[in-house]
């Protein structure tokens, strides 16, 4: 059974720092496409960044390109987002996606369609 399991979640404000981290069990993680999405209250599910299976390739939403990075460990079958200069608006639920096995083209990465497995998320709470 696959898991997922988001933390590094939090209250932090404006300006300031998190990483969050994802930890993977329940398949061969390393032939995975990985993805972190967010849903603010009130708002559709929005992709934030993607990694493909050896970080050799990323996806960052214009709204996080050059604050956050994503990034891999396969020997801990864990990913991050790393998340600095944070503002109100990034305050949502963020979750980890997992498209199974899949090689997704660049234009695809930041696809919810494309990923088979989620997590629970995690809060991500950003005071002005």
């Amino acid at each position: 059974q696959v898991q997922l399991v988001e933390s590094g979640g939090g209250l932090v404000q404006a300006g300031g720092s998190l990483r969050l981290s994802c930890a993977a069990s329940g398949r061969t993680f390393s032939s995975d496409t990985m993805g972190w999405f967010r849903q603010a209250p009130g708002k559709e599910r929005e992709s934030v960044a993607a990694i493909n299976w050896n970080g050799g390739r990323t996806y960052y939403a214009d709204s996080v390109k050059g604050r956050f990075t994503m990034s891999r460990n396969n020997a801990k079958n864990t990913v991050y987002l790393q998340m600095k200069s944070l503002v109100p608006e990034d305050t949502a639920v963020y979750y980890c996606a997992c498209a199974a096995g899949k090689w997704l083209a660049t234009s695809l990465l930041g696809k919810a369609d494309e990923y088979d497995y989620w997590g629970q998320g995690t809060q991500v709470t950003v005071s002005s």
